[in-house]
């Protein structure tokens, strides 16, 4: 393969990789649990910004119980920005090797 075509390709999957980094920037989606009484909402690096809890759930004699709660509305978010990033980014990213991405 000639090395000037191998960079021609590299650019392009460079300015591929920018276009996609500026779309997971604009991306939330929200998970929640307990019939909703546990909201997480995850940006497009799948970092939590925002967690609302009905009072109804926080008791203190039964903490486990929330941390459940709470760990299954972000497992919830998560599923839910794996496939908006799918149907948004599949074509641009497809054969690339995110961590925790299957697409």
């Amino acid at each position: 393969m000639n090395p000037f075509d191998l960079m021609k390709d590299f650019g392009k999957v460079k300015e591929q990789l920018e276009k996609a980094q500026e779309k997971l920037a604009e991306l939330s989606a929200t998970g929640s649990s307990g019939g909703n009484m546990v909201v997480v909402t995850v940006n497009g690096k799948f970092e939590m910004i925002d967690i609302q809890l009905d009072p109804i759930c926080v008791d203190n004699r039964d903490v486990p119980m929330l941390q459940d709660l709470i760990k299954a509305a972000h497992h919830a978010a998560v599923e839910n920005m794996q496939a908006q990033i799918k149907n948004t980014l599949g074509p641009m990213v497809s054969g690339l090797d995110i961590p925790g991405m299957t697409l």
